[in-house]
Order: C-alpha cells, then structure tokens, then sequence
C-alpha cells in the first residue's frame, strides 16, 4: 500500500527539526480538530492563543475560552478540557515544554499524553511521531476508512484500530509518517466517506469493498 500510495502522492519526509508545529500547538490544536475542518481548526486555535499564554487561557473564564475556540465544534465541551490539560500540563512542566516525551519510552510517553484531560491515542500519538520522530501511527478517520475497506484490518473502532494497524506496521518513524500522510490526502480525495471515487482509486485492485461492491461501494461505517 505505502508503494502505491508513494508513487500517487509522492513522497513525504519527516522533518522534527522543523515541525508543523510546536509540540504544544499540535497538541491544542488536535483537540481543537475532532469533529472540526481544517480551517476551522486553524482560526480557532490562532483566537484561543489572543488570550495570552498557557497560564493565561487556564486563568480565563472558561466561557471565554468557549467563545475563543467558537469556530470548532463543541466549544463548550472541549473549553473546559482544554484548560484541565493545560493545568495537567503545568504540574509536570511549568514551562510547557513537552521534549522530555523524546526520551521515555514509547508506551509511557503514550500514557503520559492520553492521561491527560480531552487528549485520545490519536492525538498522543501525532504529537510523537510529528514532533519527536516515535514509532507510533495516528489513525484518525481517513486512515480508518481506507485501511478497513481495502481489509487490512476488520471492522472496528478507532483505538483498536491503533493497536491492530500498528502491529502490522515497521517500527520506522519515516515509513509510518508517509503512510499517514499519504492516506489522508487519499481519503480526503478519493476514498471519501460517502460516494468514493473507487474509478480512479490506485487501491481499488487490492481493496476488499471494491471486489465486493465494484464503483458502488456505499458509505463508511464501523457496524
């Protein structure tokens, strides 16, 4: 699949000395993004951060900090955890600064972040391998979607998808990061939740929703 996807898309190299973004931007903003558009995702986060700095936000009112982040859906859900994980934050690392995630070892790091208020496997694990090259892989929608209608892995839910799509993967932080990559501008493009563009699909000769259904394959679901 990663060849496929490769000679689609190109290439995707992993760059942790120059990041998307900070450690502490990836995190806020992944929260920010469940159920959200991109965009949307982006301006909430650039009006949360016109509250001042970390200590600022969690200092806030929190219907503030709702109004703040209105732009991403469920303000009024994802204010209060977002300032719990800050204040979760602060009484590891006063300064906010997430590096010593580098050198634990992969499942405590993991556990340090999904401890955290409003933070899944997902968003750990994006943090890891976006900012600190760890082999772990993010599945968030996309790569659930495509992975379960070519049959990589069965009909199941996004956190054991993890574990399951993980196990089969190389431990290569590069490798997963290209994966990932990849198979999200895939899903946003081709294997779109509903009405898929199986024609043009450069999986669609290994994929078992294709064989079964040809070009009417329906729309995604995990039951």
């Amino acid at each position: 699949m990663k060849e496929q996807l490769h000679a689609e898309y190109g290439a995707r190299p992993l760059d942790t000395a120059h990041p998307r973004r900070a450690p502490m931007h990836e995190l806020i903003s992944t929260i920010l993004s469940q159920r959200t558009t991109h965009e949307d995702e982006e301006a909430a986060y650039h009006e949360l951060r016109t509250l001042g700095d970390w200590n600022a936000i969690i200092d806030a009112p929190v219907e503030q900090v709702a109004h703040a982040i209105r732009r991403s859906n469920y303000p009024e859900s994802k204010a209060p955890r977002i300032q719990a994980t800050l204040r979760q934050i602060r009484e590891h690392a006063p300064d906010y600064q997430l590096d010593f995630l580098a050198d634990l070892p992969v499942k405590d790091a993991l556990k340090w972040l999904t401890d955290l208020p409003g933070v899944g496997v997902k968003t750990a694990s994006l943090v890891l391998l976006f900012n600190y090259a760890r082999p772990v892989f993010p599945v968030d929608t996309h790569v659930h979607r495509i992975n379960t209608r070519v049959g990589t892995i069965p009909r199941m839910g996004e956190q054991a998808a993890h574990r399951a799509l993980l196990a089969l993967l190389p431990p290569d932080p590069p490798h997963l990061y290209e994966l990932h990559k990849n198979l999200l501008r895939h899903g946003q493009q081709v294997c779109q939740w509903t009405r898929p563009k199986c024609r043009v699909c450069v999986l669609r000769e290994r994929c078992d929703a294709y064989a079964i259904y040809g070009d009417r394959v329906p729309s995604f679901s995990v039951k």
